[in-house]
């Protein structure tokens, strides 16, 4: 049986087009609200690195391990409320208060179905978020069968759809297949579609491959691209190569309490490029995270995240500073449930 009372705030309207095929791992059982930290993330395989015909995973998640190290600053002030009406169904409420942006309320709902694939995961998965303008972002994650699951996104802006996603994944014992369908238009004949494919060729290392095809108004384009991933004892490196641009990213873990991550983007159409460093310090004894980063643009943020125990709170500190633009952005949170 399958619960929300862990999940966090469903997504969030307004917030941008996720990417393509990205499959957010569903909220987590009671076997899994205890699980330590550098675990592998909710809904997602174990990836053992001593068993070669281990899936590896989607193509969308190749950088996923260095990502998490990066933190997410905010602005204002924002207050978060999980409240759990049962097992299965959760709501949320979120209260933004910004001084260079507009403020916000979200109401938001989480539900995770009967279905027990393992004890971190259960399905189906549905997410839903609506903001006071109206614009409504809502998802449905479902294994069908023991290797196939499908994702919906629908989001909208107000009283029109800004995007339509529909993703399926295949996985196999040693490869994963992928395809996803974004803004369909079958009357003006345009859409994306993007195919993945991920093959594990040994323990520790994985090859794929992205096709990206795009149709619009009598115009056509496909971009290729090519990945790979090499997991060593406590460090992993991806790259990314294609007709858009390249992205490396490297992870290391120093101990169990310190992780660091580089990240390296070039876009060739935009003729730019970026350099990234994050890092990621646990103090479990002070019931603690910060996270901090530091990019080639001239950009340092910061968050710390503070448990509040034994009370069911979790404080927010942020900031976010860029020198060169003279920007300063600063911001606190409060998590309750």
């Amino acid at each position: 049986m399958g619960n929300v009372l862990a999940a966090g705030p469903g997504p969030t309207a307004g917030q941008g087009v996720p990417n393509l095929g990205a499959f957010p791992p569903p909220p987590p059982p009671p076997s899994a609200q205890g699980a330590a930290a550098g675990s592998p993330a909710p809904g997602q395989p174990e990836q053992k690195t001593d068993d070669k015909s281990t899936n590896p995973g989607t193509f969308d998640e190749l950088h996923k391990k260095c990502k998490e190290v990066f933190p997410n600053p905010m602005e204002g002030c924002k207050l978060v409320v999980n409240k759990g009406i049962s097992n299965h169904f959760q709501v949320n409420h979120t209260i933004s208060l910004c001084a260079f942006g507009p403020s916000s309320y979200h109401f938001g709902a989480t539900y995770v179905g009967t279905k027990q694939i393992s004890p971190s995961e259960a399905y189906p998965v549905l997410l839903g978020d609506i903001d006071t303008s109206g614009s409504l972002n809502a998802q449905m994650i479902h294994q069908i069968t023991n290797r196939i699951r499908t994702k919906a996104v629908v989001q909208t802006q107000q009283s029109k759809w800004a995007m339509v996603q529909l993703d399926a994944d295949y996985r196999g014992d040693d490869y994963t297949a992928s395809v996803t369908l974004g803004n369909p238009d079958f009357v003006n004949e345009s859409g994306i579609v993007v195919a993945h494919y991920l093959q594990r060729i040994t323990k520790r290392l994985s090859l794929g491959a992205e096709l990206l095809y795009h149709h619009t108004q009598g115009q056509e384009a496909a971009i290729v691209t090519v990945a790979g991933r090499y997991t060593g004892d406590n460090w992993i490196a991806t790259g990314n190569l294609g007709g858009a641009g390249c992205h490396a990213s490297y992870y290391h873990q120093g101990n169990e309490y310190v992780q660091v991550g580089v990240e390296f983007e070039a876009n060739l159409r935009a003729q730019e490029s970026a350099v990234s460093l994050g890092y990621q310090l646990d103090v479990p004894k002070a019931n603690m995270v910060f996270r901090g980063m530091l990019d080639s643009n001239w950009t340092v943020a910061a968050v710390l995240e503070k448990k509040l125990q034994p009370l069911p709170f979790t404080f927010m500190l942020s900031g976010m500073l860029n020198h060169t633009k003279n920007q300063a952005r600063f911001g606190f949170g409060l998590l309750i449930g």
